[in-house]
Order: structure tokens, then C-alpha cells, then sequence
């Protein structure tokens, strides 16, 4: 696992040797999972009713402030597993009926994963796989998994520096952002869907509206739509939860309000936006964030 040994698999190039240290993201070389089961809350195309096969990564190279899976981004939870035993996750979260292999936050253990998809897939594995991500990825990492990836799943957090910096410490992050989408787009072209409405293969790119952020919300949506049209999906979502210490942010100690997320579905709606998911209702409630730590 050579790309451990001066690690520059994130934008962060942080270029630890991960066999003798952690990176940025918290992580060594060795694959750690928090959680594998079958996940019922993603956009409808992709949970359906039968649920999307999730396996949770434990680590995490951006650090939100506001992180709502903070148990796991630090890397503190989650069960060391074998590249081998993560091919078995794939094929009993197959058994178990999911839709799909989901890899949620898993840039940091791209060797890996890549090794797995790649056996499974000579084996005949057919479930599409999405990468879902933060959205803050090389370019190059990307190239690794074209042709293995079918789903791209990125969030698009921040198109200021600024607020990148403040909440993610990553000023770099507009311009990582668009780099990666445009790559994953480039690998999987418009989204395909079956007959019951299952994607396939496309990208959809998810923007979580934080409290007051309207206006730079509708700087992506504006971004997303101007640059690629009907190609993609944009998942706006209004979740946001305030489940960390945010003394020292408190501008973010509180939901979105109904009126703030209505007022950027209406801004995408007035674009033109047609490809879409939203939320209704109250999503803002830790019941969404999933509990981790079970035996895999």
C-alpha cells in the first residue's frame, strides 16, 4: 500500500507515512468500518423500499465543525477489517436485499476499496456502486475509480473560501468541489434509472442548507444548473442538526427554518431546475443519523 506511505490520497496532501501515524483524516493504513447495514434514508432512487447497502468509513479528511456522523468522522469508532472481509460486507448486504453498495465517506481508503470493488465485479457482482462523499476529493483519486464507481454521490457544501474556511478549514474547497464533480460526471455521463425508478449510473450532488446560508445556497444551486443542466440531480436537503459543541459558532445552534428552505427550493424552481430531490417535514432529528458501532 505504497499511497500510504506519504499520503496524498485527499486534497489535504498531508503526506503522512498512515503506516506509522494517522493523516488529517484520523485514519492509519488499516480499514476501519463503523457501520454496514441497510440504510432507509437516502434520496428514493437510491434507498427505494428495499434500502441501499451502506458501509460507513470511519475517519475523515474535511472535519466539518457541524458534523452530523461525528461519532465516526474522528475515527475513534469503528472496527478494523480486512480488504477480503469488506468484499463479504458486499455480498451480505446483497443477500440482504440492497439496492446497491454505498460507501460512505471512503476517499482515505481508496487502495482498498478499489482492490475489493475490483474482485467483486470479476466475480460478477452486479449491484451499482455510489461514492458518497464529501465532495472534497483529487481529482487523481477519482481517476482510480472510473469504471469501478456508478453512482457518484458528492455534497457541494460551499462555493465561498470563506465559509469553507470557517466551518471546514479547507479555503480550497470551491475550487476542489467543482474540479470532482466535473470529473465524476465526465466517468458516468447523465443519470440512468431502471424500470422502478433505481439509479444506475449519473451523479447526484447534495447541498445540506445551514442556518443563514440561504444566499450561498443559491450560489451552488445557480453553479450546478448553469454548468450542467439536466445532467445531474441536486438533493437539497434540510436536515441540518445541531448535534456538536458549537459555543464558538453560534450562528449554527439552530435548524433551518422552514422559511429559509422554501425560499431556495422556490430559487431552484425559478431556474428551471426540474431534476431535483427536497425534503418535507421536519428531517432536522437525530433518528436520521444512524447508530454506529454494531459487530460486522
Amino acid at each position: 500500500m505504497k499511497q500510504y506511505q506519504s499520503c496524498t490520497l485527499c486534497p489535504r496532501n498531508c503526506r503522512v507515512d498512515r503506516s506509522r501515524q494517522k493523516g488529517v483524516c484520523q485514519s492509519s493504513d488499516r480499514l476501519m468500518v463503523s457501520r454496514a447495514a441497510l440504510h432507509m434514508w437516502e434520496e428514493p432512487c437510491i434507498s427505494a423500499k428495499e434500502g441501499s447497502g451502506a458501509v460507513f468509513f470511519a475517519g475523515c479528511s474535511l472535519h466539518c465543525v457541524y458534523c452530523q456522523n461525528f461519532q465516526i468522522s474522528n475515527g475513534q469508532m469503528g472496527q478494523e477489517i480486512t480488504k477480503e472481509h469488506l468484499t463479504e460486507l458486499f455480498y451480505r448486504l446483497q443477500e440482504q436485499g440492497a439496492n446497491n453498495i454505498n460507501l460512505v465517506t471512503p476517499d482515505h481508503y481508496l487502495p482498498q476499496i478499489v482492490w475489493a470493488i475490483q474482485k467483486v465485479k470479476k466475480e460478477g457482482f452486479s449491484l451499482p456502486f455510489i461514492y458518497n462523499c464529501s465532495g472534497y476529493e483529487t481529482v487523481e483519486s477519482l481517476r482510480e475509480l472510473e469504471g469501478l464507481i456508478d453512482v457518484y454521490l458528492p455534497d457541494f457544501k460551499y462555493i465561498q473560501p470563506e465559509t469553507a474556511q470557517r466551518y471546514s478549514h479547507a479555503a480550497d474547497y470551491p475550487n476542489v468541489v467543482k474540479a470532482a464533480v466535473a470529473e465524476m460526471v465526465q466517468q458516468t455521463g447523465a443519470c440512468v434509472f431502471d424500470a422502478y425508478g433505481k439509479i444506475q449510473k449519473g451523479v447526484i450532488v447534495r447541498h445540506l442548507l445551514l442556518p443563514g446560508k440561504v444566499r450561498e445556497a443559491k450560489q451552488i444551486v445557480q453553479y450546478l444548473y448553469e454548468t450542467y443542466g439536466d445532467k445531474i440531480y441536486i438533493s437539497l436537503m434540510n436536515q441540518y442538526t445541531p448535534v456538536t459543541a458549537l459555543e464558538n459558532y453560534p450562528e449554527l445552534i439552530r435548524k433551518v427554518t422552514k422559511r429559509e428552505y422554501d425560499r431556495l427550493v422556490d430559487y431552484a424552481i425559478s431556474l428551471g431546475v426540474e431534476n431535483a430531490f427536497i425534503q418535507e417535514g421536519d428531517t432536522a432529528k437525530e433518528s436520521f443519523i444512524p447508530m454506529f458501532g454494531d459487530e460486522l
